[in-house]
């Protein structure tokens, strides 16, 4: 197991305060020095390997059906007149597109901003739950309360500040639009049938104090749903989703670290997000 020691979660009401930091002390700890070799040992001895969780953005790269493409076009592309080859790209893309987080404010008024979101909560014990055998025989599966305790029956109390991670199955089939998004008509959302995780579910996490949660769909609500019950539930206790995750079939139910660092955009309602896993081998 990869160890990180998980803070006290700080309330969740508003935007983070200095009580929501860890402390910090002037002068250099023994504690924090060892848990830098340890990590440096880890990664050198292959003790540890990374699993990445992101899909790559590109011009492919499936988006909500009510936003838009992510673009990246050429600058420069060759070698230019001093002689010397030279590259350059610039990339347009709406917040809410491929791997990405969807801040609480996404889903509530006060709710943090990506900004806002303290980085600690980035970093965080992975607790996984599969439920990739329900969505074969039915697209709409969610992660029921009865599937939390089960795991928790298994591997113990979910600990505070995890970052629940949901694996459907789902992922194989990006970036298919009418296979990942359920429907003929994957442009229309009113059609669309994909596994999320149920209200109930959610109103669980959040008692649980969860971090963040994570799915390998298009959405933590599925498909189906029109009033995004899951996202407002998470979003009002601050609670951040990672949505089109990948390679989930790679972690263990508990045990591994996962490292989720959106851009850093002002102001934002998330954004695209690199997502990794830290996984003893």
């Amino acid at each position: 197991m990869v160890a990180v020691a998980c803070r006290p979660q700080a309330d969740r009401g508003g935007p983070p305060s200095s009580s929501d930091e860890p402390r910090r002390s002037s002068q250099p700890s023994e504690t924090s020095g060892a848990s830098t070799q340890t990590l440096l040992q880890l990664l050198t001895d292959e003790s540890i390997r990374l699993v990445d969780l992101t899909h790559a953005l590109s011009p492919q790269s499936l988006y909500w059906p009510t936003g838009s493409p992510f673009e990246h076009r050429r600058l420069a592309w060759g070698v230019n007149e001093a002689g010397f080859w030279y590259a350059a790209a610039e990339f347009s893309s709406p917040e809410h597109l491929g791997t990405h987080l969807d801040a609480p404010i996404h889903f509530a008024e006060r709710g943090w901003t990506t900004t806002d979101i303290p980085v600690e909560r980035f970093v965080a014990p992975a607790a996984v739950v599969d439920i990739s055998k329900r969505p074969a025989t039915n697209p709409d599966a969610t992660l029921q309360p009865s599937d939390v305790t089960t795991w928790e029956r298994a591997n113990g109390a979910l600990m505070r500040g995890s970052i629940l991670i949901v694996r459907t199955g789902w992922s194989e089939r990006w970036p298919d639009w009418e296979r990942y998004y359920g429907s003929k008509t994957p442009k229309d959302p009113a059609t669309l049938h994909f596994p999320g995780v149920s209200r109930e579910a959610a109103a669980m996490l959040v008692e649980r104090d969860v971090s963040g949660v994570g799915i390998d769909t298009a959405s933590i609500d599925p498909g189906r749903s029109t009033t995004f019950d899951t996202h407002r539930v998470l979003a009002a206790a601050n609670i951040f989703n990672l949505e089109n995750l990948v390679n989930l079939e790679e972690l263990p139910p508990l045990g591994a670290v996962v490292v989720a660092l959106p851009m850093k955009i002002e102001g934002g309602t998330g954004g695209p997000t690199r997502v990794l896993a830290i996984v003893p081998r």
